[in-house]
């Protein structure tokens, strides 16, 4: 299956159930005080654009990246739909805001992730690029 990933404006209400499914598991899954995800408000801040990742027109991914200044980005609020986990889409995702980031002269592009078994997918997909 395909996967196309577009800039999202997220209108879309399953773009949104998304995220809020990617907020709650950021909550239940961090300490208190230490969840750092942007919510729908700040997705749509000055200097953040998002892209969603499709399958059968079906949302079955988001990320974003937040531009830091001075060449440097932060990737945000990646989260595979449950449906399409280890299809890919996080990957794809990844790879397409790196190379964003590198044809827009970023030097720098950080993130922030969680520790223990819950994280383990994400950071074995961050620590092979």
């Amino acid at each position: 299956m395909t996967i196309w990933i577009r800039e999202d404006d997220l209108a879309d209400a399953a773009v949104q159930a998304l995220l809020a499914l990617h907020l709650a598991g950021m909550q239940a899954g961090s300490p208190a005080g230490h969840v750092f995800a942007l919510d729908l408000s700040g997705l749509r801040a000055p200097g953040v654009t998002v892209w969603t990742a499709w399958r059968d027109g079906r949302v079955a991914g988001i990320a974003a990246m937040k531009r830091l200044g001075a060449g440097a980005a932060e990737l945000k609020s990646m989260r595979t739909h449950p449906d399409a986990l280890r299809r890919g889409v996080a990957a794809a995702l990844l790879n397409h805001i790196i190379g964003v980031a590198r044809s827009e002269g970023l030097t720098r592009l950080s993130l922030e992730t969680g520790s223990g078994a819950a994280f383990e997918p994400a950071l074995a997909l961050y620590n092979s690029r």
